[in-house]
């Protein structure tokens, strides 16, 4: 495959502050194969230089069927260790980064689809999404990092009882689990992800990677060091440049209020 090829596996165009990052191997349901990595983990650096926020999609009609099986059987064990490590290595730039990251869901979330989803911050399904972790039938343990970040979103006996029955869910039942913050009609999710990122991408920077970074790992702390925690970022953040002259506005009223839902 020359660099023309695989630069093709993942289209990338800027939408005003938001990378739009689109898997694009539809004629493999975008299954994720080692090359298919390094172009992400491209896209994604690229992203952090120059973006506030992402969204990642799937073109065609699945977000993305998980691990490309035929490239994996030819992997030794300690191949398969490293390409795993890998795959920790650059979801977890977009887990934990300067900027958030929203995944437009559609068709199937299989697999490693899921484990990449679980690595946002924020997921939006379309009625078309289905949820699945069949590694179990094939014979194979998740390798994607979806035994930390899945099983943390969705709790281990959920994610247990997928891998071993093979069962499936809509994307209804994957909002109640928590592998989706929103559902939306058919087709829809990439509209609603880019309007989501390019709200947070109106955030205050130093505000967003804080709820990136800080956040997700303070219920790992004891109860009184999460506190303590709390109290450093509050104030480092309130007392930066960015923060002054946002509460300064809000104060003399030239910024928006929260609304109640339905703009009531």
């Amino acid at each position: 495959m020359n660099e023309a090829e695989e630069a093709a596996l993942i289209t990338y165009e800027m939408r005003g502050d938001v990378a739009l990052v689109g898997l694009n191997r539809p004629e493999k349901r975008n299954a994720i194969s080692d090359r298919f990595v390094e172009a992400l983990a491209d896209a994604v650096e690229r992203a952090r230089r120059e973006a506030k926020a992402g969204v990642i999609f799937g073109n065609g009609k699945h977000f993305c069927a998980g691990l490309d099986l035929s490239e994996h059987v030819k992997k030794s064990a300690f191949e398969g260790v490293e390409g795993s490590r890998r795959w920790h290595e650059v979801f977890g730039r977009i887990e934990f980064g300067p900027i958030p990251w929203f995944c437009a869901l559609h068709g199937a979330v299989v697999g490693g689809g899921l484990e990449l989803a679980s690595a946002a911050q924020v997921r939006v399904a379309d009625e078309t999404t289905f949820f699945a972790l069949p590694e179990g039938q094939r014979g194979i343990f998740v390798g994607g990092g979806g035994s930390v970040r899945t099983a943390r979103l969705m709790g281990v006996a959920r994610m247990t009882d997928m891998m071993l029955t093979g069962r499936s869910i809509d994307a209804d039942t994957g909002e109640r689990w928590n592998l989706a913050q929103y559902v939306v009609p058919a087709g829809k999710s990439v509209e609603k992800a880019l309007e989501l990122a390019a709200r947070a991408a109106t955030n205050a920077d130093l505000s967003n990677y804080a709820v990136i970074n800080v956040l997700p790992r303070m219920p790992e702390m004891s109860r009184d060091d999460g506190l303590l925690m709390e109290s450093f970022i509050s104030s480092f953040t309130a007392t930066s440049p960015e923060a002054e002259e946002r509460l300064i506005a809000f104060l003399e009223k030239r910024a928006a209020k929260v609304a109640a839902p339905g703009g009531r």
